[in-house]
């Protein structure tokens, strides 16, 4: 992976004094103007972190997020965007995203998520779980139930690695939104609740135990 952060907007000044403030501390900077030029930049070149406006010609930033999860390109992604609803936040972290900036926004502020999410991408666990017929390697991110190769998406394996490294602990749905989306801020969604019954389908094969579990009016556990 290269060192460079790219930042995807298609507002010339805030590319330049985006580049130019990075470069200020260290990082190397470039910006493209719209969302197929991030996509090509991405695929070429494997930035450390995508820096994302949403508004953007060509292909917005929402489809951006979405096409580059679903080829498995997992760098961190940080939205910048000067949708403020609570609505806007859970859409784009729902479709992949990081993190979500909202315009204006204050350099300090985006260089501190620059830099947490830099060190939640290159200080995972990796340790191997194995718990009651199920294996958890994270660091090929694959997972298996009773020898059976699980496919999951990005998320369903990062509920599944929270839970399971959480193993008999209950987690409450805000819990887990944080652990899991980064949703940092009150939200009203059932997003949890339905990658839960992702899981579980995916781990309902050949008729084997629930491993998760519903605490009513708390939240979820993965239970040996």
């Amino acid at each position: 992976m290269s060192d460079h952060i790219l930042i995807a907007d298609d507002d010339p000044y805030i590319c330049q004094a985006l580049i130019r403030s990075l470069t200020l501390e260290g990082f190397v900077a470039k910006s493209v103007t719209n969302g197929k030029s991030a996509i090509q930049e991405v695929e070429d070149n494997s930035p450390r972190i995508l820096i994302l406006d949403i508004n953007m010609p060509e292909i917005n930033g929402i489809e951006v997020i979405k096409y580059l999860r679903g080829i498995d390109i997992d760098i961190p992604i940080c939205v910048l965007s000067a949708r403020d609803e609570v609505s806007d936040r859970v859409k784009g972290l729902e479709s992949g995203a990081d993190d979500y900036l909202i315009k204006p926004f204050a350099f300090e502020e985006l260089l501190a998520r620059i830099n947490s999410l830099l060190r939640r991408k290159h200080s995972p666990s990796t340790q191997r779980i194995e718990i009651s017929g199920l294996i958890i390697d994270p660091q090929t991110r694959t997972a298996s139930y009773f020898d059976k190769n699980l496919d999951l998406t990005k998320k369903e394996f990062d509920l599944l690695h929270v839970l399971a490294i959480n193993k008999n602990v209950v987690l409450t749905r805000d819990q887990l939104l944080d652990q899991v989306w980064g949703y940092n801020f009150e939200v009203n969604t059932n997003v949890v609740d339905v990658f839960v019954g992702y899981l579980r389908k995916k781990l309902g094969i050949h008729n084997n135990p629930r491993m998760v579990e519903t605490v009513r009016g708390v939240g979820f556990v993965l239970k040996t």
